[in-house]
């Protein structure tokens, strides 16, 4: 007997016909002899109803009475999905999270979680009790409901399966798993088996949908298995988990795209100490966040200074940084919201030389100019313009061999 955690996101719970299907599936591995525990997110457009509310009362509803208001959501679809599995025989208990007692901290909107107290979902378990409970939320030390932002229902269910010393996490979408690239984009992308943390945390932030962040960075820390599968169709999904040393990595594990980027240079910059701090620190104190970031070394002992930001945040980034350019006497400024970045990711990296310039000759053939170029360990990232961003995602997936064969 195993304990195992499923979450099902807004999509799985959208409508009463598909809760019930929800509860057929559980029942599923509750009859293959496992204790289970589902997290459930707020039906699909949900959560933007409650928003739109809120927002025709104030522009700038209190952050603590949103909070209230979000989590209702899930209350409603928890509450559903346990009348479903009674009504079909089984045994359920739901729970909020202020129930089940996961502690944030107070940062409405965004909470952290700090504990989850366990005593009495093993009591229900031990009774043979299907434990249904809300994602998404929690209480503070005062009792004040939080939610945890985009993502959290996710971050809810491994943070429970890390408390539990669940067997396995399963994370149900509407996609069965995750792919070498984006489907829709490349035809002949296949379904990863599995995956580690590190290519999943590298795919995530590169543009990668399926999981959030947070909960992958959690599940690593804790050492949770987790298993990303259909609500709608059948199949084993991609498990994610710590490398295998004993097995041979695959160069490359996948191809990431990321559309939302703007690129901004700022030219004739003076060469001195604390140059880069001076361009970017009027960035930060705006509250965007950079991602590369070059720079060229002139001649004249003056600098060119290329950055990246997410494309929604280009207008203000340029902005500020016109002003920095009058204040420290560079020569102008120059943007770009026309850029696309294509990764390639693969912790065969570490072992294999020589992906870069595959990469950068494969790219080259199909006349693609590089624009900007950064690495890590298991990560090769360039900027192109974004004319070129499926021609360039179809050329490396080819490239690097991903295209036929079964990626382990």
């Amino acid at each position: 007997m195993a304990l195992i955690v499923q979450k099902y996101g807004g999509t799985s719970v959208g409508t009463i016909e598909r809760i019930q299907a929800v509860a057929d599936r559980v029942i599923d591995t509750k009859e293959e002899g496992h204790q289970v525990i589902v997290v459930l997110s707020a039906m699909n457009g949900e959560t933007d109803r409650l928003l739109s509310l809120a927002k025709e009362l104030s522009n700038s509803p209190s952050p603590r009475e949103l909070d209230v208001l979000l989590s209702t959501g899930e209350q409603v679809t928890i509450a559903l999905l346990s009348m479903a599995l009674e009504e079909k025989g089984y045994s359920a208990v739901s729970y909020t999270g202020s129930q089940v007692h996961i502690c944030t901290n107070n940062e409405y909107g965004k909470a952290r979680i700090l504990n989850i107290e366990t005593a009495h979902v093993y009591e229900r378990l031990s009774r043979g009790q299907i434990v249904v409970v809300a994602g998404f939320q929690g209480v503070d030390e005062n009792g004040n409901i939080t939610t945890m932002g985009r993502g959290g229902s996710d971050t809810t269910a491994v943070a429970m399966a890390a408390a539990l010393e669940a067997d396995e996490c399963r994370i149900y979408t509407d996609v069965d798993g995750v792919y070498t690239a984006d489907p829709r984009i490349v035809k002949n992308a296949q379904r990863l088996d599995s995956i580690t943390y590190e290519e999943m945390l590298e795919m995530a932030s590169l543009g990668s949908k399926v999981l959030q962040i947070r909960s992958v960075e959690f599940a690593r820390k804790y050492n949770v298995n987790l298993r990303v599968l259909s609500s709608f169709e059948d199949g084993l999904g991609t498990l994610i988990t710590d490398e295998d040393e004993n097995m041979e990595a695959p160069l490359i594990s996948g191809i990431a795209h990321n559309r939302d980027e703007a690129k901004l240079t700022i030219v004739g910059v003076p060469d001195m100490p604390g140059v880069a701090s001076q361009i970017l620190g009027p960035i930060a104190d705006v509250n965007i966040e950079v991602d590369m970031i070059v720079q060229n070394m002139g001649l004249d002992n003056s600098t060119d200074f290329t950055f990246t930001v997410h494309r929604s945040d280009y207008d203000k980034a340029l902005s500020v940084l016109q002003k920095t350019a009058k204040d420290i006497g560079a020569k102008g400024v120059s943007g770009d919201n026309t850029i696309v970045k294509i990764s390639v990711v693969g912790v065969g990296m570490r072992s294999h030389a020589g992906i870069a310039n595959t990469m950068f000759k494969a790219l080259a053939n199909e006349n693609i100019n590089i624009q900007m170029i950064s690495t890590s360990e298991i990560k090769i990232s360039v900027v192109v313009t974004e004319k070129h961003l499926e021609l360039g995602v179809c050329t490396l997936h080819t490239t690097f061999g991903l295209d036929n064969e079964k990626v382990l």
